[in-house]
């Protein structure tokens, strides 16, 4: 079992930065990737952006190109969000996830992760 903490949501205004922050636990020894997930009022739950652990390649989705950066720390098992010029549209409960899983589904989707934390709250808003 992995046991997944995120930290570090707030209130926040338009063009403001956060770093969302995400500390795995437990049986943490066969990570492949770790990403982060967004969900809006009345919205499904979205791909932002993902980290495979061994090389470090990243993946993001288009609407947080260039604003948004993932990076993690192996020796802390945490992974990362730093979210630069924020949007009223980012305002979302983020969910860390973690997958073991070399293939299958695709990393943006929800059904390649197996475990996923409990969320952190950021609202842009002014």
């Amino acid at each position: 079992q992995v046991q997944l903490v995120e930290s570090g949501g707030e209130l926040v205004q338009p063009g403001g930065s956060l770093r969302l922050s995400c500390a795995a636990s437990g049986r943490t020894d066969r990570v492949y990737a770790m990403g982060w997930f967004r969900q809006g009022p009345g919205k499904e739950r979205e791909f932002v952006s993902a980290i495979i652990w061994g090389g470090a390649l990243t993946y993001y989705a288009d609407f947080v190109k260039g604003r948004f950066t993932i990076s993690r720390d192996i020796s802390r098992n945490s992974v990362y969000l730093q979210m630069n010029d924020l949007k009223l549209e980012d305002t979302a409960d983020y969910y860390c996830a973690y997958t073991t899983s070399r293939s299958g589904a695709r990393i943006h989707s929800v059904r390649r992760y197996e475990y996923w934390g409990q969320g952190t709250q950021v609202t842009v808003s002014s």
